[in-house]
This record gives structure tokens, C-alpha cells and sequence, in this order.
């Protein structure tokens, strides 16, 4: 029977004994659990088991119980898998251990557990001191570096039990630990031998070295040193010749016996040459995987379509060919006075524009070589890494010119070797052909684009006629488009004087203010050379241009200005400013001009356009003027018409007034003395009462004929509108109030006074009131307010009176005042109220207007001249 089927038998009589859920036999390897035999365990299960072996915590716990030689339990942390509980028997002098899964053991059913482990652990110890029996050891070791040593170590656990281990690596002069046992946190860190006293002599003795707590040299332990509680630590070193390849450190609670100490030293004696072949034949399987990547960085880096796809491409090959994120390319600019730095930082790709001036790179851009530095510290190389140890760095040349360098740096020492050095010199020249051919690309791609972006600029300002509106909108499109931190558009007259400016970018708001208060310096510096000369600049360093000017709180590192031509006369130029030198091309400068060229045929066209609106616009203000005059003349005519016929009525009236009056003074007298002669019941009294009335009823008539025609005298005086108003209001406010009108008063406390007859205002206003409550039968509302208001270019004292009646048809209202015309003759109208309130507000050099619609009321202006 095989010793597999053997164990396996084993666990399934083991399971029956102590009735436990399942049982497995693991073994760590390489720095992972491995399950090796299974009872009563699905393949889903032990997936889930193998999951649960790979996490920290639980790989530290299993190597506790492999280091202590002592069982363990714990809860178990997926109850999927069945039983309540996790027991760990450690198989003594291996890496292995019986795992059982079960709600609980008892003190007998653990004994039988421990002793199937001890049944386990015979044959597996291997004695060091004789060699025919490790030939499963090193089996296979060649294939897998990381495997294999940590294959070895567990060798060496097996011959000496401690309760850590780690191996370690010689790399140049440093150690780089590659496998361990209870120690999980020193795999992968590297250790300087020159700096550790302890680790120096192991070097130049070849011996090994012990240390004892409490001892000095205990204190000389290197921070991957001895596990905590451990009371010696042993360091024995991996000898081939005369030079120690690598070291073994252990930590124990106990001193070495003599016999282990044999078999330590037997076996280090002969697994050393094996770990020699381990290391050369995997530097050499990474040197062919390098090979490799540079096949494939051949067919792949090539088909990137720009500059950073590039170098993107490149540096993950590196990253994965060599192992290491430090990783850096410096490409020098066409006009070779910046350089542009690609750094690999967080797997991110930066980058960023730098002065070649004082770069540490500049005295390796003329290297033909690569440059193999194992020491960093006495090199002028961009580090990186403070922690970086060594460095490949290959120039990149093409047709030999020198163009950048390719920099790959490492935390270990001597991490790189003769292959290394070929291959990126192989990889330096390929790539400066691509980085050549890529920029000249983007170069004739950037031309284009620019152009393309200059025709969305004109297309928003083609259109334009408002100068600061085309300045204000180029300036925010070049900004936006172009991305740059400053934009200014600025436009000027025949006079040279400043007409239109606009500002864009993230200093726009700074240069604004600065604009409002009159500081700008235009007329000097570089963009008042560019104005004054009409010729176009790009400064890529204004530190050493004296004619730059700084502005107060913006100092540009970058600037390039261009001018607007129309023939020899510059009408403004645009100026863009960056804050980091060399920030402009001369591509962007040749897209400035074209723009600036555009725009100058743009203002000259507005120029014109302007004009002729200028000349448009004095057109329709003629136009205007002479309608004006034609109302007013025409408005003159009809008030001389109106005059006209209000003189016509007025003498008429007169006279009918002078024939009429005398009979009707003689009919009324004589009637009145009848009727104080006669008794009250004569019959004939009725009659003669109404003689009487109709004869004041005619003197009425007679009296308001005089009226009309003015006849009497006047007195005027400077007077309050507003006091009128109250004398009237409190007059008829009774009237008012008993005919359901609610009366409204809105009177200007700021209007001055006018000259008026006052009793004639009166009559105007009581007038107007009386129109407006008969035009209210039903009620409703009027309002009476004063203001001074603006008509015909002068100010006028107005006086409204505004009602909610039952409105005026148009032919009404153009009729309105004229003597006799009236709506209500049924009821007794005579129509010269309107009349004579239009014959007093012309007798004052006033105006009436009148608004009226059917059914929205009606609304009389009395405009009276202050």
C-alpha cells in the first residue's frame, strides 16, 4: 500500500473512531496550504476549506501549531463545512498537518488524532547527512524559484524544529528573503549584510553566527530578525567557494544539540550549490521572459497611436519584464530647451514640463550607452525612490541625435545584470524611433486640431458687431478650446485708444479688475511691442526676456501675442499667457495669427456695419422727428379748429345771451309778482309756478351761454392743485357717497404749485366728477389722483380723473368736446359742460386728454403747466 492511500485509509478509520464531520491531511508548500488527502469532504467543501487555509490569520495560526509541535482548536469560521470547531494535529518534522472538523473531541478522541499524526511523521524527517535520501527534495528545483527554496526550508525545519525560519538570497550586497516559516511579514524584504554587524561577519567568516537573548548581539538582530519569545536566533550561511550566496536564520527556544548542529551544517553544505542553480536558472528564465516582452512590446508598442499610449505600453512591459513600478522617461522638446517627464507613479501614468536647464538628467542625454549604476547614492540620476539601491538608464537617440533617456530603478542592489544592460539598449533604440515618429504625428494632428478649433472660434464671432462682445467671446473660446490660463482679446480706434477688451481663463477675474481700474499696462512690455511694431512674439521663458512686464498679482512664465492687421494699421492683438514655461509652440503661435487675421477681417466689417447703423439710425431719428412735428402741427390744427368753433359758439352765445336775457328777467320778475298777489288756491297758480320755472330754467341756459363764452372777469394765482382737489371732494363727497361710488384719491405730496383761476378749476373738476357719476349709475369706482408727469418734453402737473363707467364708443369720444354734442339728451344734457371745461383748461395753456373704451370706463387728463 502507497503511503497516500495508507493516510487516507487512516483518516476514514480515524473519522469512524471519534465520530468527527470530516478530516483532511494538508501540507504547506511555497507559502500555501495544500490539501493532500480528504475524508467526508465534497469538492465544493474543500475548496471553501483550501479558501479559509489561504487567509493570514489562519496560515499563522496552522504555523504556530507546526512550530509549538502542540494540537489546536478553534471555531471554526464557515459552519457550512460541518462541525463547530477547527482541530489542528501538526505532523512532526514536516510542514503538515491533520485537520479535523467536528462539534467537539474528547480527551480520548484527541489522543487517537495525535497518534495518526505521529504514524504520519514516520519516514518524513529526512537526515541531512546522508544525501541519497534527498533526492525528492531537489527534485524539480530548477523550475520555480520560490517553490523550491521554499521546499528547502521546510527541509531544514524538518532537521532542526524552530519556531520561525526565513532564507534569503544574495543580491549583489544585499540579502532579499524569498521564503519562510511563522514569519510572514519578512517574505520579500532585503537586507544590507555591510550594515548589520552580524550579517557582516557571516560574510567575511563564512561561519555561522548565534545570538542569545539578553546578550549584545542580540540587540545586532536586523528587523527581520527573531520572532517574538524565541530565546537564539541562528544565522547559517549558504557557502559556494569562498562566497556566501545566501543565509538561513532560525528562531528557537532551544540550543542546537551538537547532532543538529551536523545536520544543519551538512545540509546547508549540500543544498548551497542547488540554491545557486535555483537562482541562475531563474535570472535566466527572467532574462528570456525579457526577451520575450520585447517581442511583444515590438508588435504591440509599435500599433500605439500617440505619445502617451507609448509610453504607457512601455512602462507596463518594463513594470512586468523587470519587476519594479520605478520607472521614468525624459524626452527633450523640439527646440530642445524643455524636457518632458513621464514618471510611473501608483500605476498611474504622470507627466509634466520641466527646464532642461539644471535637470539632473542633462549631462546623461549625451551618453551613447546604457549606464549601469549599482550605487545610486553617488550619481546624479532623478531618483525616483529615496529607497532605490540601482539603475538602468539608456539614452535614446535617433538618427544620432540625442532625444531622452529611459531610467528603471530598483530597491534591491545589483538588480540588474550584462543582459539587462543589451536588452534596454536594444529597447532604447526602438523606441526613440517610435517617440520620433509619434511626435512628428501628433505635431501635424496638433496643427489640424488647432486649425479646427480656430474655425469654431470664428464661427461663434463671424456674425458679430459688437466689438467688446466679439473681444469678451474669443477670449472665452480660446480659453475653453486651447485650455490656457489667460486669453485677452483687446481692440483699439484710429486714436489708438483702448475701445473693446475681453479676458478668458482661470486669471481672467484677477485681470478684470485690474482693467476696471485703469491699470493695465497695454502700451508696454511685449504686448505693447506687438502693438506698437504689429509684429507677432512667442517668450517661452519671460524670466529672460526684458521686455516682459508682469501684471500686479499674475506673473506668466509663457507668453506668445499676435496682432490684428488691416494693411499697415493694427486695430488690437491677442495675447495669451501661461504660469509654466516653454508652454507654447510654434503651432500654437501659427493658430494665434491665423485667428488674428480672421478677426481683424471681422472688426473692419463691424467697423462698416456700425457705421452704416450709424447712419440708419440718424434716418429713423429724422423720421421720427418729422412724424413728431406732423402730430404736432396737426394736433395744433385741430385745437385752432377747435378754438375756432368754441370763438363761433362763444359770440353766438353771446349775443342769444344779451336778446335772452332782458325778456327772460321781465317774464320771471312779473311772474314771481303775480304769484305773491294771488291766493294759494287759484287754479291758475299751477300754471304760473311752471312759467316761472322754465324761465330760471332759461336764465340757467342764458347764464351758461355767458359762461361759455368767457365773458367776465379772471383772476389767477399761484395755487395747490391738490387743495383744490380737497374743496371739491368736500363738496361732492355726499353726491358721491349716495350714488354707491367708492372715490379713490392718490395725490402727489411733491407737486408743485400751479397758476390758476381757482373757482374756474373748480368748475373744471366738478365737471369731470359729474360726467363720471352719471357715467356710474349703478356705482362703481373713481379715481382722483395728481402727479407731475412728463409729456411732449416738458413737465406738467396732471390731474386725472379716472372712472369704472360704462365707457365711449370712438366716434363719441372724438366728439366729446364740442358745444351741444351730447350722449344724454334724454336727461336733460346740454352739452357744453365738456365744452366749457375744455375752453378753461385752454384758457390756462393746458391740455385735456381723454381715454375712454365701452365698458371699461372712462379716464380725463388735465395736463396744466407748472
Amino acid at each position: 500500500m502507497t503511503a497516500d492511500s495508507k493516510i487516507h485509509s487512516q483518516l476514514k478509520d480515524a473519522l469512524y473512531l471519534t465520530q468527527a464531520a470530516w478530516a483532511v491531511l494538508a501540507d504547506r508548500e511555497g507559502g500555501q496550504w495544500q490539501v493532500l488527502s480528504a475524508q467526508q469532504l465534497t469538492r465544493p467543501r474543500q475548496k471553501a476549506l483550501e479558501k479559509i487555509l489561504s487567509q493570514p490569520t489562519v496560515d499563522a495560526w496552522l504555523c504556530g501549531a507546526l512550530s509549538g509541535g502542540n494540537s489546536r482548536s478553534a471555531s471554526l469560521p464557515d459552519p457550512n463545512l460541518g462541525g463547530a470547531r477547527l482541530f489542528a494535529f501538526p505532523v512532526a518534522a514536516s510542514a503538515r498537518v491533520i485537520l479535523v472538523g467536528a462539534p467537539q473531541q474528547t480527551a480520548r478522541h484527541q489522543r487517537i488524532w495525535r497518534m495518526l499524526a505521529s504514524l504520519a511523521s514516520n519516514g518524513a524527517a529526512v537526515s541531512a547527512t546522508n544525501p541519497s535520501l534527498l533526492p525528492e527534495l531537489l527534485a524539480g528545483l530548477p523550475y520555480d524559484l520560490p517553490r523550491s527554496l521554499d521546499r528547502i526550508l521546510s527541509a531544514v525545519m524538518r532537521v532542526v524544529s524552530s519556531e520561525s525560519a526565513w532564507l534569503a538570497i544574495r543580491r549583489g550586497d544585499a540579502l532579499d528573503i524569498e521564503a519562510e516559516r511563522n514569519a510572514p511579514r519578512v517574505k520579500g524584504t532585503s537586507v544590507a549584510m555591510e550594515a548589520n554587524p552580524l550579517l557582516r561577519r557571516v560574510n567575511r567568516t563564512l561561519a555561522e553566527v548565534v545570538a542569545e537573548a539578553g546578550t549584545p548581539d542580540w540587540k545586532l538582530i536586523p528587523s527581520a530578525g527573531a520572532r517574538r519569545g524565541a530565546r537564539f536566533w541562528i544565522c547559517m550561511p549558504l557557502v559556494l567557494g569562498k562566497r556566501v550566496i545566501g543565509v538561513i536564520a532560525l528562531s528557537r527556544n532551544k540550543k542546537l544539540t551538537p547532532a543538529e548542529w551536523q545536520s544543519l551544517r551538512e545540509l546547508a553544505a549540500y543544498v548551497a550549490p542547488s540554491v545557486e542553480v535555483v537562482v541562475t536558472f531563474s535570472e535566466m528564465a527572467a532574462h528570456m521572459r525579457r526577451l520575450a516582452m520585447f517581442n511583444e512590446f515590438a508588435l504591440t508598442v509599435s500599433s500605439a497611436q500617440t505619445l502617451d499610449q507609448i509610453v504607457k505600453r512601455v512602462f507596463g512591459f518594463l513594470s512586468r519584464g523587470f519587476d519594479t513600478e520605478l520607472l521614468g522617461l525624459y524626452l527633450l522638446s523640439n527646440d530642445g530647451m524643455m524636457i518632458r517627464e513621464y514618471l510611473y507613479q501608483e500605476r498611474k501614468l504622470v507627466s509634466r514640463n520641466l527646464s532642461l536647464s539644471g535637470h539632473p538628467v542633462m549631462p546623461y542625454l549625451q551618453k551613447e550607452r546604457v549606464l549601469h549604476v549599482d550605487d545610486l547614492a553617488g550619481t546624479l540620476l532623478p531618483v525616483l525612490n529615496s529607497e532605490s539601491r540601482s539603475a538602468l538608464a539608456a539614452p535614446l537617440r535617433y538618427r544620432g541625435k540625442p532625444i531622452g533617456l529611459l531610467v528603471l530603478e530598483s530597491t534591491r542592489a545589483q538588480a540588474f545584470n550584462l543582459y539587462d544592460d543589451h536588452l534596454m539598449f536594444v529597447l532604447g533604440s526602438h523606441l526613440a524611433g517610435l517617440v520620433e515618429y509619434s511626435r512628428l504625428r501628433e505635431e501635424a494632428e496638433g496643427r489640424a486640431r488647432n486649425l479646427g478649433l480656430i474655425h469654431e472660434v470664428v464661427q461663434h464671432v463671424i456674425g458679430q458687431t459688437n466689438k467688446q462682445e466679439m473681444a469678451q467671446t474669443t477670449a472665452d473660446l480660446l480659453a475653453q478650446y486651447f485650455a490656457f490660463e489667460l486669453a485677452a482679446v483687446l481692440l483699439h480706434d484710429p486714436q489708438r485708444n483702448l475701445i473693446a477688451q475681453g479676458f478668458g481663463g482661470t486669471q481672467a477675474a484677477n485681470i478684470k479688475d485690474m482693467a476696471k481700474g485703469l491699470e493695465l499696462p497695454i502700451q508696454t512690455g511685449i504686448t505693447g511691442y506687438v502693438f506698437n511694431t504689429g509684429n507677432s512674439i512667442l517668450v517661452n521663458d519671460t524670466s529672460q526676456d526684458g521686455m516682459y512686464k508682469p501684471l500686479r498679482g499674475w506673473r506668466a512664465a509663457s507668453e506668445m501675442c499676435a496682432a490684428l492687421r488691416d494693411g499697415d494699421r493694427v486695430l488690437g492683438i491677442i495675447n495669451v499667457e501661461s504660469s509654466q514655461p516653454n508652454a507654447f509652440t510654434q503651432n500654437d503661435l501659427l493658430a494665434i495669427e491665423s485667428l488674428a487675421g480672421i478677426l481683424a477681417t471681422v472688426v473692419t466689417s463691424a467697423d462698416q456695419y456700425q457705421r452704416l447703423q450709424k447712419t440708419i439710425q440718424q434716418l429713423r431719428l429724422t423720421q421720427v422727428e418729422l412724424k413728431t412735428r406732423m402730430d404736432a402741427q396737426r394736433a395744433a390744427e385741430n385745437r385752432l379748429v377747435q378754438a375756432a368753433k368754441l370763438a363761433a359758439v362763444g359770440e353766438m352765445a353771446a349775443g342769444i345771451a344779451h336778446e335772452l336775457n332782458n325778456p327772460l328777467t321781465t317774464v320771471s320778475g312779473f311772474t314771481e309778482l303775480v304769484l305773491e298777489e294771488i291766493p294759494a288756491d287759484v287754479e291758475y297758480r299751477a300754471e304760473l309756478e311752471m312759467v316761472l320755472r322754465e324761465a330760471r330754467r332759461a336764465s340757467d341756459v342764458v347764464r351758461r351761454l355767458l359762461d361759455f363764452s368767457r365773458q367776465g372777469e379772471r383772476t389767477r394765482a399761484r395755487a395747490s392743485l391738490n387743495e383744490i382737489v380737497d374743496d371739491v371732494i368736500a363738496l361732492t363727497g355726499h353726491l358721491i357717497h349716495t350714488n354707491g361710488v367708492h372715490l379713490s384719491l392718490e395725490l402727489s405730496e411733491q407737486l408743485r404749485w400751479v397758476s390758476v383761476d381757482r373757482n374756474q378749476m373748480k368748475q373744471v373738476l366738478l365737471n369731470l366728477i359729474h360726467n363720471a357719476l352719471q357715467a356710474m349709475p349703478s356705482g362703481g369706482q373713481l379715481l382722483i389722483s395728481t402727479a407731475e408727469r412728463d409729456k411732449d418734453g416738458r413737465t406738467w402737473a396732471a390731474l386725472c380723473i379716472r372712472d369704472s363707467g360704462t365707457g365711449m364708443s370712438p366716434a363719441d369720444r372724438d366728439r366729446v368736446f364740442e358745444p351741444f354734442f351730447t350722449t344724454r339728451g334724454e336727461i336733460g344734457g346740454t352739452g357744453l359742460g365738456l365744452s366749457v371745461t375744455y375752453g378753461i383748461v385752454t384758457d390756462h395753456g393746458g391740455v385735456i386728454d381723454v381715454e375712454s373704451a365701452v365698458g371699461t370706463g372712462t379716464a380725463f387728463t388735465v395736463w396744466l403747466p407748472l
